[in-house]
């Protein structure tokens, strides 16, 4: 009996250590190729597994693009989230911690690189990816980090820092003037120096509209 369930015990783990090592193949070839041109064959030999494996897992390509945005995106608003909460839960100084928060939001964490390109690719041709997957996406991923963003700035608002009518849209002006400062996947990375002159332009604009 023990001998049975250790067996059991080790066929699942194998079956997730599969599912993972697909995932992650997958994200390769989809941030690589985009969601169009991407091919089982070539996720299969990117995970280093067979055709097979994958359909006994994924439906089919759609299926298995939602399961890696979403895992993708969950754990880069993980990281996203991690950093609001470093830099606003406990604001001192407003402008310079608004700086500091977006300086390392807008540092890609190597570890999600390939998560962006992918965000990269949807925006390419997000026609002719599965709406459901897009949808399924945005509330794991963006829309999660701009709900926190949102509270956080809602919290300074009611400290008299912030002049807000809507902290949702307070959030979406304020990551959308920190894009502008994102490194560009085209060209060399900014210096720390002048990521900082970036960010602070960004930052007091936003506090221009809503101080």
């Amino acid at each position: 009996m023990i001998g049975r369930d250790a067996a059991k015990t080790r066929s699942r783990g194998g079956l997730a250590d599969k599912r993972r090592a697909i995932l992650a193949g997958a994200l390769t070839v989809f941030a690589r190729d985009g969601y169009a041109r991407a091919s089982i064959d070539a996720i299969a030999a990117t995970a280093g597994v067979s055709t097979r494996t994958i359909y006994n897992h994924f439906t089919d390509k759609a299926e298995l693009f939602q399961a890696v945005i979403q895992e993708s995106g969950h754990r880069a608003a993980e990281s996203q989230i991690a950093v609001i909460d470093r830099h606003l839960r406990k604001i001192t100084d407003l402008e310079s911690d608004l700086i500091d928060f977006g300086r390392d939001l807008v540092v890609l964490a190597p570890e999600n690189t390939d998560h962006f390109a992918l965000v990269r690719q949807i925006n390419a041709e997000a026609g002719h990816i599965p709406q459901a997957a897009i949808d399924a996406w945005q509330q794991t991923g963006p829309s999660r980090v701009r709900r926190e963003l949102a509270r956080r700035l809602e919290q300074a608002a009611e400290r008299g820092l912030l002049n807000l009518r809507d902290p949702e849209l307070a959030a979406l002006h304020l990551m959308a003037l920190l894009s502008v400062a994102a490194p560009s996947p085209h060209t060399a990375a900014p210096s720390k120096e002048k990521t900082t002159e970036m960010v602070t332009a960004s930052i007091r604009a936003f506090l221009h509209g809503h101080t």
